[in-house]
């Protein structure tokens, strides 16, 4: 077995049980692409098993701190069963779920989705890559089902230099796929949709948006970024429990046309045509359309910012911090004192704190105060660990602009 050796100092992140080993701490040794490799202390102190990757700056992974541990088919069994299992701890109102969780589940750079009767997996990391095919079968095993479709194309693979590779891993079907989700329903294709083919991690926060409609009973609302229209579902369930969807005006901004088209095609998939909602879905840029319908005067009783991923790394922090902002500041004018705004960063390099305090600035520039209401973040299927604090990439904040 290979072995890595740490500089002095550099084992106190491996002994709080943090999977990730820095180039930088490195003192001596190195193995194949995904091999497994002996982590040691600078005095030869046993720290964990990991899986090695030349190419990218985290050089190793943690999959087992118990120096007694076979890393083998078994233990990815194991590992892959517990995840699995785990699932059904938390009530999760959809049959589209996210089984494994990478680094919270033990699995470094694996993320695995449910969708209905299908696997969704994107392999990220060396190790998991070496893993592939006994990970698949062990997934296949853990959930008893027999079609697993491959996502590998995000753009982690290139720093860990891996080539993107999609498509059938085991078994085959459509990829277009319908999903339950709490009490509406969700389109999307495995094959091309973002991330491994829906913004999951957002379950919640749209059932709390279709709460907060219901409540409130909105009659303008302003969803942003808003993909596939998850948000702009989620608000006309809620107006429709509350007998409140005749005249509401929905505005659903995006820069994907197929994306607008798929969310148009989900008014009709949940029977909202011919309830006298007007609606807009509009191609375009988000902060151009901000700024147009302040020109015009125009103002919301919610609007939902969604945005891409700004910073994937705290050295992007502070160019997404002007972005977020500027993007907060224009919404905040657009809201009707009394009114809610329901903003997001799913940016890692983004802290909840700092996304607080540019929220804050931002309300500071356009002359708007607000109550945070609440907090928000992903389901508990994407979850954050104690010893992986890293886990907790998005961070939403439900703003209610002070009455005039």
């Amino acid at each position: 077995m290979k072995t890595l050796r740490l500089k002095p100092g550099k084992e106190r992140s491996m002994q709080r049980r943090h999977p990730w080993v820095f180039e930088s701490a490195i003192a001596r040794g190195g193995a194949d692409s995904g091999e497994t490799v002996r982590v040691e202390s600078h005095d030869g102190a046993f720290l964990a098993w990991a899986a090695f990757s030349p190419a990218s700056k985290i050089r190793a992974r943690a999959w087992s701190f118990v120096e007694t541990q076979r890393i083998d088919a078994a233990f990815f069994a194991s590992v892959c069963a517990r995840a699995v299992a785990a699932r059904g701890l938390f009530d999760l109102q959809s049959d589209g779920v996210r089984l494994v969780h990478g680094e919270a589940d033990g699995l470094p750079g694996l993320i695995v989705d449910r969708y209905g009767d299908t696997l969704v997996a994107q392999f990220l990391s060396a190790g998991v890559e070496r893993w592939k095919d006994v990970l698949a079968d062990a997934l296949l095993k853990a959930t008893g089902l027999g079609k697993l479709y491959e996502r590998s194309d995000a753009s982690g693979r290139e720093r860990e230099g891996l080539k993107p590779v999609t498509g059938w891993l085991r078994g085959d079907g459509p990829t277009e796929i319908t999903i339950r989700e709490h009490g509406w329903k969700l389109s999307l294709d495995i094959a091309t949709g973002h991330k491994t083919g829906f913004y999951l991690d957002q379950r919640d926060s749209r059932q709390r948006f279709a709460e907060l409609a219901q409540h409130r009973r909105f009659r303008r609302v302003l969803n942003c970024f808003c993909y596939t229209g998850g948000f702009t579902v989620a608000a006309l369930a809620g107006l429709k429990a509350a007998g409140a969807l005749e005249g509401v005006e929905l505005v659903s901004v995006d820069s994907s046309l197929p994306a607008l088209e798929r969310a148009r095609g989900h008014l009709a998939l949940n029977g909202f045509e011919g309830q006298g909602i007007q609606t807009e879905f509009l191609d375009a840029n988000v902060n151009t359309v901000l700024r147009e319908f302040i020109d015009q005067g125009r103002t919301f009783d919610a609007i939902v910012l969604d945005p891409p991923k700004f910073a994937p790394t705290v050295a992007h922090a502070e160019r997404a911090a002007r972005a977020y902002k500027d993007i907060n500041r224009l919404a905040l004018k657009l809201l009707e004192p009394g009114g809610v705004l329901l903003t997001f960063s799913c940016s890692g390099g983004i802290s909840a704190d700092l996304f607080h305090k540019i929220v804050a600035s931002a309300g500071l520039d356009a002359g708007v105060d607000g109550y945070i209401a609440e907090r928000l973040g992903a389901a508990p299927d994407h979850p954050m660990t104690i010893e992986f604090p890293e886990g907790e990439y998005l961070k939403g904040l439900v703003v209610v602009r002070k009455p005039a």
